[in-house]
């Protein structure tokens, strides 16, 4: 081909690509121009980093709202440390479930959440963990080896992060034990039910391989302050599991609404309800359980933050410890995990009240918010809660549905989603702008559409 005929072709390329510039121009508003070239600096220790704002999440997509989030990070989090995943114990066992296929063992109903991580189930943590990493930047006493400047968060952190998904996945898989038999019967001839006999062991022992090598992960960043934080988030993991009434198969049930007098009603959600259990002292002791019985919020609060308030509370004040922050923003760090996670809960809460009748065979949580609440506003309910005393499915679960949509519970609930959303934002907006901050934003905000 000729020299001629090549700058002929380069000159027509130039003129549609100068065509299709000047249309796009004249299309687009100088706001969204304006929207597309700004850029913001942001800071990292003592070096600057000039990257493109995070993109608004339009119709806040929890699905969108994660995916920009993980290429402000540089990759998927979900899962973050590949190297369990693909070892020779977690294929053994990945083969071992196969053999559960059909005999309904709570374990695959748990393998299913971790596997399809729908928006229903909140498994990025690890993602939550290296936000507020980014976010919060890094002191300038931290030396170069430690940083992963592609990233712009810590080694140090990024391995908090995959410690932090190792503990949750691991506390999930435990919860997928089942009781074989009563207390009564303890230690008699289990008979031939093989399979639940399997799935307890299978269950038992990927829970124990997960958090025995998060606690190795632990102890290699050699930092006793962190050891212990997360040390006391594991605690309360182990405490969540055995709060307040439950059936004989460890199924957690409400507590009986306390006793009001006629003119003082039921809780309207208006009044500020004391939500710290002693933590806002020294979140590394167990927290208080005064007062919080029979009472909606207290009870629901205390429950999730047990369940899993506490270990992201935690991992999020981690990791600002590790980047050499002052105190004083690590406890921020701290209350923007525990606000967030309730935040989630209470949208998890809400799920299978939004339509009219409950599935055949529908279950649903009878300490979630809504339930709690409406307890509280009509206690007659609490005399189908006892009927499963001995086991839940005695419960009729439709009739406990109607009865929480007719009442206020719903409405009570929205509110406190939105009570713990603003907390988590409020903690936000107090972190200098930048693209890990608009992500965390997004994804708060992706919750109320959930």
């Amino acid at each position: 081909m000729s020299l001629s005929r090549i700058y002929g072709m380069q000159a027509r390329l130039r003129t549609q690509l100068q065509k299709s510039a000047v249309k796009l121009a004249t299309a687009a508003s100088p706001v969204v121009l304006e929207s597309v070239v700004h850029r913001r600096w942001i800071v990292s220790g003592t070096v600057g980093y000039e990257k493109l704002a995070a993109k608004p999440v339009q119709k806040h997509d929890w699905n969108r709202a994660v995916s920009e989030a993980e290429k402000i990070v540089g990759y998927p989090t979900s899962f973050l440390s590949l190297r369990w995943l693909l070892s020779d114990e977690i294929a053994n066992v990945a083969l071992h479930l196969r053999k559960l296929v059909g005999s309904n063992h709570p374990l695959l109903r748990t393998a299913k959440v971790l596997i399809y991580n729908g928006k229903s189930n909140m498994q990025a943590w690890g993602l939550i963990v290296l936000l507020v990493s980014k976010a919060v930047g890094h002191a300038p006493t931290i030396p170069d080896l430690e940083q992963d400047k592609s990233a712009g968060v810590l080694q140090s952190q990024r391995g908090l992060a995959e410690i932090t998904e190792m503990i949750r996945t691991a506390h999930l898989v435990h919860q997928g034990l089942v009781n074989l038999q009563p207390m009564a019967n303890a230690g008699n001839d289990l008979g031939n039910d093989s399979d639940t006999i399997f799935g307890n062991k299978i269950a038992l022992l990927s829970g124990d391989y997960l958090l025995g090598n998060a606690c190795l992960q632990l102890a290699g960043l050699r930092n006793q302050p962190l050891i212990e934080l997360i040390s006391s988030a594991v605690r309360d993991l182990a405490e969540s599991s055995f709060f307040g009434e439950r059936d004989l198969q460890n199924n957690p049930l409400p507590s009986r609404p306390l006793e009001r007098a006629a003119a003082e009603g039921s809780a309207t959600g208006d009044e500020e309800v004391d939500l710290s259990f002693g933590d806002m002292v020294d979140n590394t002791q167990p927290l208080s359980l005064a007062g919080v019985m029979g009472n909606p919020e207290k009870e629901w609060s205390l429950r999730h933050i047990l369940g899993a308030g506490s270990l992201l509370g935690k991992s999020c004040q981690g990791t600002m410890m590790l980047a050499g922050q002052p105190e004083s923003l690590q406890r921020r760090g701290y209350m923007f995990g525990k606000h967030l996670s309730l935040a989630w809960q209470a949208c998890i809460d809400l799920e299978p009240f939004g339509s009219d009748q409950l599935p055949s065979g529908g279950r649903f949580s009878l300490v979630s918010a809504p339930v709690l609440f409406h307890l509280d506003h009509d206690p007659s309910l609490y005399a189908e809660i006892e009927k499963g005393r001995e086991t839940v499915e005695s419960i009729d679960y439709a009739k406990v549905h109607a009865a929480v949509r007719s009442g206020p519970g719903l409405e009570l609930t929205r509110a406190l989603q939105k009570k713990h959303s603003l907390a988590a934002l409020t903690v936000l907006h107090e972190l200098p702008p930048s693209d890990a901050r608009t992500a965390l934003q997004n994804i708060i905000l992706a919750m109320q559409d959930i």
